[in-house]
């Protein structure tokens, strides 16, 4: 059995306080994107994890496929063992949610293979268990997420009909870097009451993230204005970084971007 993890983008970010557990509590709209990794899980004799495509780092006993299979494991005795692999193509430390996709795909898949019947609520609270953004794609729509990332509530918004453009510079922003240069802050105005006026989108729908982390690579705050300068209606870094992306009414034309960079371009 075949599913296809995809990404997703943040539209703002707001880091509002450091919690006692060490986690922040924020607050940001996140929304599926069409760029997609797979993940295929078959019954064999011997459990085996293979992968191909972009270079998966890392121990693979923290991978979060392979967590998820343990997960459902320790809850459910006497499941078979899987030949898992997966080809890797959304890239990874981007701010894409790539690695939590894989993870909460895993649960899914595992649950349709196995006829476990757990619907959606628990398949949830399993992906919080692997990962803050782990939640959010089990139901894979539009939502406003809180807390650490497990309280979802869902949003009316479509981007249907705009165009997407997403472009990694490869480079590697690290999470501890990234919250270290953010001040905790609540936000003046709701997150949903900018979201339902796009005209606001350009100047209020802000990503916590993105000043320190311009400070320190410059290059992405470039890489943002150049996607205002062809015309996006809205440009900004997704997560924690490093990939940016514009969206636009049309299909634009862009600068020539080095060949180095990670660009995908799709209607929504």
């Amino acid at each position: 059995m075949i599913t296809f993890p995809n990404a997703k983008i943040n539209l703002g970010l707001h880091i509002l306080k450091k919690r006692k557990d060490g986690y922040h509590d924020l607050e940001s709209c996140m929304v599926p994107i069409p760029i997609c990794d797979a993940l295929e899980m078959i019954v064999g004799k011997n459990s085996t994890w293979t992968a191909t495509g972009l270079p998966v780092p890392g121990d693979p006993k923290d991978n979060l496929i392979l967590k998820a299979e343990k997960l459902l494991k320790k809850d459910f005795q006497g499941l078979p063992s899987l030949q898992i692999h997966l080809h890797k193509h959304i890239p990874m430390g981007a701010g894409l949610g790539g690695g939590s996709a894989d993870g909460a795909f895993a649960l899914k898949l595992m649950n349709n293979l196995f006829d476990l019947h757990l619907d959606d609520f628990f398949l949830e609270e399993y992906a919080a268990e692997l990962g803050s953004d782990c939640p959010f794609f089990i139901e894979n729509t539009p939502k406003i997420i809180r807390g650490r990332g497990e309280i979802l509530e869902p949003i009316s918004l479509s981007l249907r009909g705009s165009y997407l453009v997403l472009i990694h510079p490869g480079i590697h922003v690290g999470t501890k870097e990234a919250y270290a240069g953010v001040i905790p802050k609540a936000p003046e105005t709701k997150l949903e009451t900018i979201l339902a006026d796009r005209s606001r989108w350009k100047e209020e729908l802000i990503n916590d993230f993105e000043p320190s982390v311009f400070l320190a690579h410059p290059e992405l705050a470039i890489i943002k204005s150049n996607l205002y300068q062809a015309g996006a209606f809205y440009a900004s870094m997704s997560g924690s970084g490093s990939s940016i992306f514009g969206l636009f009414d049309q299909k634009p034309i862009l600068p020539n971007w080095p060949s180095t960079y990670f660009i995908f371009e799709a209607s929504l």
